[in-house]
């Protein structure tokens, strides 16, 4: 089983960065997929979910309405588009896969928003 995660890097405060995340050895298509982040000190948290199936969505917060989840069954793909960046979104950011008791996490994909 692989999460691989890609696209993080430096932003501008304001900028946008697309996350995405490549699964394999595993059904993507039966596993709800997360985005994760954790920042320095702190606690991992949860920013976006998406079903299985890629018809409902769930978001943090603190990120509703600047950042979006999405998923392409056909390439085994998870993204997270994130616009309106700031500095308070600097963090890690994580992929997870879930089916029930089964739970997998790619090593994550820094992300800093410079102010």
């Amino acid at each position: 089983v692989q999460l691989v995660e890609s696209g993080g890097g430096l932003v501008q405060l304001g900028g946008s960065l697309r996350l995405s995340c490549a699964a394999s050895g595993f059904t993507f298509s039966l596993y709800a997929m997360s985005w994760y982040r954790q920042a320095p000190g702190k606690e991992r948290e949860l920013v976006a979910v998406i079903n299985s199936g890629g018809g409902s969505t769930n978001y943090a917060d603190s990120v509703k309405g600047r950042f979006t989840i999405s998923r392409d069954n056909a390439k085994n793909s998870v993204y997270l588009q994130m616009n309106s960046l700031k500095p308070e979104d600097t963090a890690v950011y994580h992929c997870n896969a879930r089916l029930g008791a089964l739970n997998y996490w790619g090593q994550g994909t820094p992300v800093t928003v410079s102010s």
